[in-house]
């Protein structure tokens, strides 16, 4: 069987050495380039024909350079599967991590959990650590919100939070100066834009989203 090719980036001999041992190990994988930093890397990787890169984000001191890497890499060839490991846990790195194209995050101490997760990566299986998993995750959640935040004009906001009070629209055309079609107007597009038929539920949906 063609073992799984393995190309190391990693500033840190101690750690180089002792991830290559691990790899090595395995009768299905094997180390075929390695390199510490960031054009040592790039030239190697022209030439070790690597299926799955293993990549430390730090590569000159605290510069995140591994992920200005990741995106080299994956401009070369679109379908490298690129695993970053390392010890920096900061959500945003791990989001950016993952929008330079890296398919898996790890942990440094998550280290001998490194072998699976390369052959999750060759086999195009999406099993992302736990940790990583979290962050995107929360990245996702925080997207949703600022989505749902700017689905709606300050009017409609403002109709809808009356309506969520119980103001009826006779009560709104008075305490608003506005028009009965102007307040229908608002509540069809506010329908629209949510997907819904009862503008109470709408107000509903939007109290329990913090939209209103």
């Amino acid at each position: 069987m063609k073992p799984i090719r393995v190309m190391l980036v990693e500033d840190d001999p101690v750690w180089l050495t002792g991830i290559q041992d691990l790899i090595n190990q395995e009768e299905d994988m094997e180390v075929v380039g390695t390199a510490a930093t960031k054009t040592h890397a790039l030239h190697q990787f022209e030439s070790c024909h690597s299926d799955v890169v293993i990549l430390d984000i730090n590569l000159t001191e605290n510069n995140l350079d591994g992920i200005e890497l990741a995106l080299d890499l994956m401009d070369r060839k679109e379908s490298t599967k690129i695993i970053m490991m390392t010890s920096l846990t900061r959500e945003e790195v791990i989001v950016d991590s993952f929008s330079a194209g890296v398919v898996n995050y790890l942990n440094k101490l998550h280290f001998k959990e490194i072998v699976p997760a390369i052959r999750d990566a060759y086999h195009n299986r999406s099993n992302i650590h736990p940790s990583a998993a979290l962050a995107l995750r929360q990245e996702f959640l925080r997207l949703k919100r600022e989505e749902d935040q700017n689905l709606l004009t300050t009017s409609e906001k403002e109709i809808l939070q009356r309506i969520h009070k119980g103001e009826t629209q006779s009560e709104m055309e008075k305490s608003l100066f506005i028009s009965k079609r102007t307040i229908k107007n608002h509540i069809n597009r506010i329908l629209k834009k949510m997907g819904l038929k009862s503008s109470k539920d709408a107000a509903a949906i939007a109290k329990k989203k913090k939209m209103i």
